[in-house]
């Protein structure tokens, strides 16, 4: 039990810690993907990755769809 305790404060004080990441496609991504890979034999977790990834993808993709044409960003 205490072992647990201890993993629980170590776990929030590193989220405390982290800063927010963009997750533009990611989040939609992820519930998709979750659903399928779990429908799809019962692999939600790496369902839920892979739409993260291709998520974020269609996501830079949108926004260079969108960005004017003289505008460059490396």
């Amino acid at each position: 039990m205490r072992a647990s305790v201890i993993f629980a404060v170590f776990v929030l004080t590193l989220l405390g810690v982290c800063a927010p990441a963009s997750a533009k496609g990611c989040l939609k991504g992820a519930i998709v993907g979750g659903a399928a890979g779990h429908y799809a034999g019962h692999h939600g977790a790496l369902g839920a990755a892979a739409g993260c990834i291709i998520g974020r993808h269609y996501a830079h993709k949108r926004a260079r769809a969108h960005r004017p044409a003289g505008e460059e960003s490396f």
